[in-house]
């Protein structure tokens, strides 16, 4: 079976985790340190602020915006429903714009509808390893005074015109465990503000600069060392791991090019991809709908996975929640039904993605 992602380490990986166990220091210390200095210059920004998972990172990057009962975040309902809980976790209101298609992320146009008085937060999710349209939409958070807070959980290195995702406002990252660069559990929070950086460190440790000195009302956010130490050494090689994500969706492109009813994926102008996910659509001529294809492509030995299968409010927990506003989002709605995404990992082989690409041409009947 080809799996739809790959999780492996190496020696490198392990003489450093082993290193950490006999330093003694395992919380937050040095690693920790080294690991977000090497990510905010993978990024782009003056400062990198690890915590202990994505989810986290976004929470925290709302909470120093210090958002009041009635304030709203603007995001795409086409995303992990991690974006939303953290909005709710702010005491912020969420509400939503549709996405394009192109690159499945907020699509400007709608997004500049959906502004209003009380929209304080613009949060765009950089979706399957490629940014959304920064171009348009930090102009748009300029001229409305709106704070941009990064959902870049799958976009570690991403580019938009030569800008790291995360470098356009407060960036968040994931290191959960099937992302590019993966410590099990982790995550990072990008920035270029001195002031902000400060208070989300004082935050993520309780509230404390010092032992017992506390300035704020804090979290326990902080990443270990073991955390830490899975990520140093895939920090070194993940340009090439990039790499080969590229060379292999450029095999699928080539490979599925011509198959009836199948929407690609593409590498949009002006933005660097860096190809978490590899995620087909089907289109309205499909000759099969997308769980048919996903259960002929396990039939045939090739993983799949359904990124996501309904909008993040499409749940009872959401669509009765006081403070998630629903208004139509027909895009997102149609691709949540249609998307698929088929294995792109670094550690396929060349025979591995032509069986990818048989078993999809074998599914669709091309």
């Amino acid at each position: 079976m080809i799996a739809i992602s790959s999780i492996s380490f190496g020696e490198d990986v392990e003489r450093e985790v082993l290193d950490t166990l006999r330093s003694g220091v395992v919380a937050q210390g040095p690693k920790v340190a080294r690991l977000e200095e090497g990510f905010a210059d993978l990024v782009g920004t003056k400062h990198a602020v690890a915590v202990n998972n994505g989810t986290t990172a976004l929470v925290a990057a709302l909470q120093v915006q210090d958002l009041e009962p009635g304030d709203e975040v603007l995001t795409t309902p086409f995303t992990f429903v991690a974006t939303l809980n953290a909005i709710l976790e702010s005491g912020a209101t969420a509400r939503f714009a549709d996405i394009a298609e192109a690159d499945f992320a907020l699509d400007p146009d709608v997004a500049a509808q959906r502004v209003n008085e009380r929209t304080k937060v613009l949060l765009p999710v950089h979706l399957y390893g490629q940014t959304a349209d920064m171009g348009a939409l930090t102009p748009l958070a300029e001229s409305r005074g709106l704070t941009v807070v990064e959902d870049a959980a799958q976009a570690h290195g991403a580019t938009f015109e030569g800008r790291g995702a995360g470098s356009f406002g407060l960036g968040c990252f994931s290191f959960y465990a099937t992302k590019n660069l993966t410590t099990a559990e982790g995550g990072m929070i990008t920035t270029d503000d001195d002031a902000v950086a400060d208070r989300l460190r004082v935050l993520r440790n309780q509230g404390m600069r010092r032992r017992y000195e506390y300035e704020m009302v804090g979290q326990n956010f902080r990443m270990t060392d073991l955390q830490a130490s899975l990520a140093l050494p895939q920090l070194g090689t993940y340009r090439q791991q990039v790499e080969a994500r590229r060379r292999n969706a450029e095999a699928l492109r080539t490979g599925l090019k011509d198959v009836g009813g199948l929407r690609l994926p593409s590498e949009l102008a002006g933005r660097g991809h860096v190809w978490h996910q590899f995620t087909v659509t089907l289109g309205d001529d499909a000759p099969i709908d997308r769980d048919t294809l996903a259960q002929r492509l396990l039939e045939r030995g090739v993983g799949s996975g359904i990124y996501y299968p309904r909008t993040a409010y499409d749940y009872d927990c959401y669509r009765e929640h006081p403070r998630v506003i629903i208004e139509d989002t027909p895009v997102a709605t149609s691709v949540a039904r249609r998307c698929l995404s088929l294995p792109v990992h670094a550690a396929l082989s060349s025979g591995e993605i032509d069986q990818i690409v048989a078993a999809v041409r074998e599914a669709m009947g091309a």
